[in-house]
């Protein structure tokens, strides 16, 4: 194994600390418990974000704190759920007196430890609300879950429910926002190459040369099948094909169109995922309003993409167009 960093033990701490030092005035990383909090939080009178997930697989979720997006994250160790801790400390910190939404990922792990985050601080009378994602077509249930499992759609979540708390909308109407982008986003990835833990320190699925996991999830669960190797071609047709058959997607729906690097996927081949979707979509008379290309929900260094839809109507859109300000994402004002 050959990974930048010291000791594997120390890869989160780090990690954090790098950020901290990187983004010095935009966030802030707190220790013992880890969790790290937009600059200027709490904001009064707004209602706070918080949203987290095992390390390694930033920028999500610690690289998506600041103004339109999160107010908090908590990280937990690589490929681990955060602890009830972390996230009731950051409840706490964040709450600006509006309430608080947390945006989980659907792993066991992640939700059962939210959840008992969020009774303790209730029990504290603060308000919070949960939102779970559940966006990945692959499979019903995984290694990881009941049910499917929460990948890219927790990115554009994140986005525009920050978008509208930024706004001061009230916390049932922010964590009805997020309940919809989830019904409206569907997502299927392929793994190209395993990942490396830094405690494992060898790669955490067997994949030869000459095949591919389609269907793959963020941690490298089995997808799908195993698959000879193919081209971009068919590739992008066999998981846009799945995504868009599950909403469904219809002829005349403009959607938000999101390609994602694993980790260890150049840019230049997601440009060309992002081509073979458009074409794919043009096909069908479905019409890319926004995009977003890049890697924001990594898996390591994982080489392959996932591709995830979001059916947009306008107001969808325009909150996905304001501004953020986030190490992870910025754009606008």
């Amino acid at each position: 194994m050959k990974k930048l960093i010291n000791r594997a033990g120390d890869v989160v701490r780090e990690e954090l600390v790098g950020m901290a030092l990187a983004h010095a005035g935009r966030i802030v990383v707190h220790t013992s418990p880890h969790w790290i909090a937009r600059a200027d939080a709490p904001v009064a009178g707004k209602v706070a974000i918080v949203s987290g997930g095992g390390s390694g697989h930033e920028p999500l979720h610690g690289g998506f704190v600041g103004p339109g997006m999160l107010d908090a994250a908590c990280p937990g160790e690589v490929f681990t759920s955060p602890t009830p801790d972390q996230v009731l400390a950051a409840t706490q910190a964040v709450d600006g007196g509006a309430g608080v939404l947390h945006i989980v990922k659907n792993y066991t792990g992640d939700v059962m430890n939210f959840e008992m985050a969020a009774d303790l601080a209730r029990d504290e009378g603060l308000v919070v609300e949960q939102v779970v994602i559940a966006d990945d077509v692959a499979v019903e249930d995984s290694l990881y879950t009941a049910g499917r499992r929460g990948v890219g759609a927790t990115v554009l979540a994140e986005k525009i429910c920050g978008a509208a708390a930024e706004e001061g909308r009230p916390l049932a109407e922010v964590a009805g926002l997020c309940r919809t982008v989830n019904e409206l986003s569907r997502s299927m990835g392929v793994a190209l190459t395993s990942c490396t833990t830094p405690m494992a320190g060898k790669p955490t699925f067997d994949l030869d040369a000459f095949h591919m996991e389609v269907g793959v999830g963020i941690h490298g669960e089995p997808g799908r099948k195993r698959a000879l190797a193919a081209s971009a071609h068919a590739i992008v047709s066999e998981l846009a094909a799945a995504v868009v058959d599950d909403l469904p997607f219809s002829s005349g729906d403009h959607v938000l169109a999101f390609v994602n690097g694993m980790g260890g996927t150049p840019l230049m081949e997601l440009y060309i995922v992002y081509g073979e979707l458009h074409e794919f979509l043009k096909d069908r008379d479905i019409v890319i309003a926004r995009n977003l290309i890049g890697s924001y929900a990594t898996s390591l260094d994982m080489a392959g993409c996932s591709i995830t839809l979001l059916r947009l109507d306008d107001e969808l859109m325009r909150l996905w167009d304001t501004p953020v300000d986030t190490p992870g994402l910025r754009w606008g004002a």
